[in-house]
């Protein structure tokens, strides 16, 4: 091998600068594509009466008319969102280079969210744009809590923040779903169906490995010292110590 084993790669700035950069792009496109769509919301009013599928603008964030198009303000700044995507496959190599174990769920859910991405661009498939706004959302605050960690502006925290933005994210994501489930048959259909079943059967495989690895692999298998700083001779350490292969055995 050329490098020796265990041994990391010094990246330096890297890691930081990279997760300043998607924190950037995620914010930017968050901000442009909410002002595009209160734009085409106020320009498309007068095609829901004929559709009478929408009728407010929440439904028009949960389903697109039937008929629409990939063009325009929103899908310019869902073709961006897009692109930001390989920019995030860049943190797949930055873990390799570090050495850390690279897991199966980190792998398929990288590769998936950007086959997802040209779906959603591809097929005007509706739920894109609220689920855009979420995902930049997170994005922003996760990785500009990474940045401002990596420069050493930040402890370490008593639980893990990333997993957590992840599980409210998944869980809204859930909900949503339902709701073009509602429109869909209740309202006369929503655009780009086909694409949104084949998403949601994705995204189920995601939860299920998401779930998987988070019992399994941070509940079970981490160690009392990677989820809180407690001091080494503390009763509060010893006791969780104690409690950790009890979790192990069930």
């Amino acid at each position: 091998m050329v490098l020796p084993k265990r041994r990391r790669v010094p990246l330096g700035q890297i890691p930081a600068i990279h997760s300043l950069c998607i924190s950037l792009i995620s914010a930017l496109t968050f901000v442009g594509i909410l002002l595009s769509s209160a734009a085409d919301i106020r320009d498309t009013r007068w095609f829901w009466r004929r559709t009478r599928t929408i009728t407010t603008p929440f439904q028009w964030f949960l389903c697109f008319p039937l008929g629409t198009r990939p063009s325009g303000r929103v899908f310019f700044w869902s073709y961006i969102f897009y692109l930001s995507r390989f920019l995030h496959l860049l943190r797949t190599f930055i873990t390799i280079l570090r050495r850390r174990k690279l897991t199966f769920f980190h792998l398929f859910n990288q590769s998936i969210l950007l086959f997802m991405s040209f779906v959603w661009l591809e097929f005007s498939q509706s739920l894109q744009v609220l689920a855009i706004l979420m995902a930049t959302l997170l994005y922003s605050v996760v990785y500009g809590f990474r940045f401002w960690k990596a420069v050493g502006l930040l402890s370490t925290a008593c639980f893990s923040f990333v997993l957590n933005c992840q599980v409210v994210l998944l869980g809204l994501n859930l909900v949503c779903h339902f709701g073009v489930i509602f429109l869909h048959f209740l309202k006369g259909g929503c655009n780009g169906m086909g694409a949104w079943c084949f998403n949601s059967v994705l995204n189920g495989v995601i939860l299920c490995l998401f779930l998987d690895f988070y019992f399994k692999r941070y509940l079970r298998k981490r160690t009392v010292g990677d989820i809180c700083e407690h001091g080494a001779g503390s009763t509060s350490a010893r006791y969780l110590r104690r409690s950790v292969p009890e979790m192990k055995s069930q």
